[in-house]
């Protein structure tokens, strides 16, 4: 609706915080342990890890499910205090990669792999855990690198993203670290923009690479972007003023697909990558070009970015009183 004192046609912005992972899923399993840390780290016919993948730096207590929602909330309150946990692993090499704990279901030992017939390279089979299946995608390989030469040996980080179950096989574990987002920074310009990274970070003096997942998924199994005719013309119908959208995200991949979504609306977008170039844009618009804020219809965020997290970037628009009507 049009708020008083402004153009009719102007309509309050929307502010949509976008999680790509559909947390109501880790309730549906009532047989799933998990760690305090929210993710369950099971190897079995083993003890707990120890040595060169430093697993007793990991809690391994396994509390019941009913506590999986305590856990969500843990993850949100984290988000809230622009806070993060990362699990640290490592593919071919002593180089740390990094995953959002925020995404990661559990971490298991290789189970048995059954081919699949024609799937992507990247996929090196499937596997049935808990009555469901799952690929399970060689990271290494996904990433550019050499393919893992004994699955048996390797552990699978079992993933949701997009509302989608899959595993990532890496060449071992290595622990949990929580860490500000402040700490978390895009990946170097100098890097290239085919790079398979969405942030980097340094823990105990090394350099850890946070994987885009996204584009890896991307890549091997796509993703259906065609907006229905019939979606265009109800969007472009009635239309009395010409929207735009300021869309934060640190993935490009998720980036180029809502920005290839509303072009195939007709609605222009601007692109932050994370949320404090977001909140320098609407602030460089309130201070030098106030007709951008009356023509913005809605903010698309997401919650996990390097910097500043949507959670941070929402209270700070708040907090400013020039961007506290948006």
């Amino acid at each position: 609706m049009a708020s008083a004192g402004r153009t009719a046609h102007r309509l309050d912005p929307v502010f949509i915080l976008v999680s790509l992972q559909d947390m109501t899923a880790r309730c549906n399993a009532s047989a799933v342990p998990v760690l305090r840390h929210g993710v369950s780290i099971k190897i079995p016919g083993r003890g707990p890890i120890v040595g060169k993948q430093r697993m007793d730096r990991i809690r391994q207590e396994a509390i019941p499910m009913s506590s999986v929602l305590a856990s969500v909330d843990q993850r949100t309150q984290l988000a809230g205090h622009n806070r993060l946990e990362i699990l640290m692993f490592r593919l071919d090499g002593p180089q740390l990669y990094g995953l959002n704990v925020f995404k990661i279901q559990e971490v298991i030992q290789c189970p048995e792999l059954t081919d699949v017939p024609q799937s992507h390279p990247v996929v090196r089979g499937i596997a049935t855990l808990r009555g469901r299946t799952i690929p399970v995608l060689d990271l290494s390989m996904a990433i550019g690198g050499p393919r893992h030469p004994d699955p048996s040996k390797a552990f699978v980080i079992v993933t949701e993203f997009n509302r989608s179950i899959q595993g990532f096989m890496v060449d071992m574990v290595d622990r949990i670290v929580n860490l500000n987002w402040e700490q978390i920074l895009p990946p170097p310009r100098t890097a290239g923009r085919s790079n398979y990274l969405t942030a980097v970070t340094e823990v105990d003096g090394n350099l850890v690479e946070i994987i885009d997942v996204e584009k890896v998924l991307s890549e091997v199994i796509g993703m259906d972007e065609e907006v229905p005719e019939e979606v265009i013309e109800r969007a472009r119908e009635g239309r009395s003023y010409e929207p735009h959208i300021l869309v934060a995200d640190d993935s490009m991949v998720a980036r180029n697909q809502i920005k290839r979504t509303l072009e195939a609306l007709g609605i222009p977008c601007t692109l932050a990558m994370d949320g404090r170039r977001a909140l320098d844009i609407l602030e460089k618009w309130a201070a030098e070009e106030p007709e951008k804020l009356e023509t913005l219809a809605m903010v698309i965020s997401d919650i996990e970015m390097p910097e500043m997290d949507g959670y941070t970037f929402t209270t700070r628009v708040r907090e400013n009183p020039q961007l506290a009507d948006l």
